[in-house]
């Protein structure tokens, strides 16, 4: 994630943005204009319910069950787009992970981390609960069946039915009265690219043509081979994650620094898609009159993409929506913390949730988590995990994080193969073959082909 406070100096948005727009909106302008009112008024009902359910909205499921959801179970993790998995891993597995993890840093002090002096979040990729956690076999269940909630087409290259491991880092927060500022809401992946490139617009076409209630966030068109990073932007991600997901070590609930997310993908995939071609009539107005759909206009005729800030550097940073600037998501109390999780929990949101970290930690013990996304197997996905292999096989950071000489090479009790869990972990980290599914599909049967291929060198 790459956001600017509002405050701070950002550079103009290049005029040819209205030109942009304009593709865009023509020959669709009176459809998207009666698609921005009934998405208000979609908005205001839903952000209503969510306010009054809480925590309690996001869904929460029993691993033990997940092969045994029913469809409105299953449609429900879909419209909310965010999930508590329970009892993915044992408690005392899960606490055990999160005491070695102390021990790992306190053996070798002189690793990355934040804040300082007191480091709560931890530049380590390769400790042995890492590898241990992320090769859980009920760990790459769980990633497997979130990646299952996509719908792919026959020949796509895709195999939602093997889930990759993508190294990432861990926190344990302490509680404070300091605010920890950073991770403000915000969305991962493409910034721009989302109505710039072509291809990556494709996952959000409905809505771009006025008709956002068919829009499928778990539709692969547009993301199985769009550019979400086409300027080079720094710190993001290789890999297409269909989930973002984090393994609790503690027991850690609202007000504790937990996640929020904002419970309705659909709806704010469409309002962040729709945002930037309507401006406010009157910005004096308050509260429903300022929010009305009444005051608000199809308007192109200015670059910005809403929510988008060019940095002095000349970045596009990533979609940042505000109250400010995206009022009727009402995210000062639409935007939710997940339930109380406990030691072996985990916590899933799609890849286009809006989510932070709260700002305050008053619980009494710390919050901690280690971040494990669910990632599908893709020919652009195997590639990172090409690479990602030969920098474990060496304990240096993965390629998508900031680079050092030593890594963890020289760490003490740092992690080694044995401590990958079993053939399918392996398998996972892309030190083994993949082996083919029963009853694949033509583009998965091709992108596992292509995938023991990159592994093997012999294609690039």
């Amino acid at each position: 994630m790459n956001a600017v406070a509002s405050n701070q100096p950002t550079r103009a948005f290049p005029a040819h943005y209205v030109d942009l727009k304009k593709e865009i909106t023509q020959g669709h302008e009176e459809a998207i204009v009666a698609s921005w009112k009934s998405l208000l008024d979609e908005l205001a009902i839903r952000t209503k319910a969510i306010e009054q359910a809480g925590s309690n909205y996001i869904p929460q499921v029993e691993f033990a069950s997940l092969s045994k959801l029913s469809q409105e179970e299953i449609d429900r993790i879909k419209i909310v787009g965010s999930v508590v998995i329970r009892n993915v891993v044992d408690d005392d597995e899960a606490v055990g992970y999160k005491e070695a993890l102390k021990e790992y840093v306190k053996a070798n002090p002189q690793v990355h981390g934040f804040p300082e002096p007191n480091k709560q979040f931890f530049e380590i990729y390769w400790s042995p609960s890492q590898l241990r956690a992320r090769s859980h076999p009920n760990v790459l269940a769980a990633g497997v069946f979130l990646n299952k909630l996509y719908r792919a087409e026959e020949d796509d290259i895709i195999d939602l039915d093997h889930n990759l491991v993508y190294a990432d880092r861990f926190r344990i927060r302490e509680p404070s009265k300091n605010p920890w500022g950073r991770h403000p809401p915000h969305i991962d992946g493409a910034s721009t690219e989302r109505w710039v490139d072509p291809e990556m617009r494709k996952a959000f076409q409905d809505i771009l043509k006025g008709d956002w209630q068919r829009h499928d966030p778990f539709s692969m068109a547009g993301r199985l081979y769009g550019n979400s990073d086409m300027y080079g932007r720094p710190n993001q991600t290789s890999m297409f994650r269909s989930w973002q997901g984090w393994l609790a070590m503690s027991n850690t609930g609202p007000g504790e620094g937990t996640l929020r997310v904002f419970p309705a993908v659909q709806l704010s995939n469409a309002y962040i898609m729709l945002r930037p071609f309507f401006s406010p009539v009157d910005k004096t107005l308050k509260g429903d009159a300022y929010l009305d759909a009444s005051n608000w206009v199809f308007d192109i005729s200015k670059p910005d993409i809403t929510g988008i800030y060019i940095t002095p550097q000349g970045h596009f940073t990533g979609v940042a929506p505000t109250d400010e600037v995206h009022p009727h998501l009402r995210l000062e109390t639409a935007i939710l913390s997940v339930p109380r999780v406990q030691p072996g929990d985990m916590v899933f949101w799609h890849v286009d949730v809006i989510h932070s970290v709260e700002q305050y930690h008053s619980g009494p013990e710390d919050s901690s988590v280690m971040y494990i996304p669910a990632v599908p197997l893709t020919p652009k996905n195997v590639r990172y995990l090409a690479r990602h292999r030969d920098q474990f096989l060496k304990r240096l950071p993965p390629p998508d994080f900031p680079q050092t000489e030593l890594g963890e090479s020289q760490f003490v009790n740092k992690g080694q193969e044995t401590d990958i869990a079993g053939p399918q972990g392996r398998i996972a980290m892309g030190l083994d073959p993949f082996e083919m599914p029963v009853g694949a599909t033509k583009g998965a049967q091709q992108a596992v082909n292509e995938a023991n291929a990159i592994l093997a060198g012999e294609v690039a």
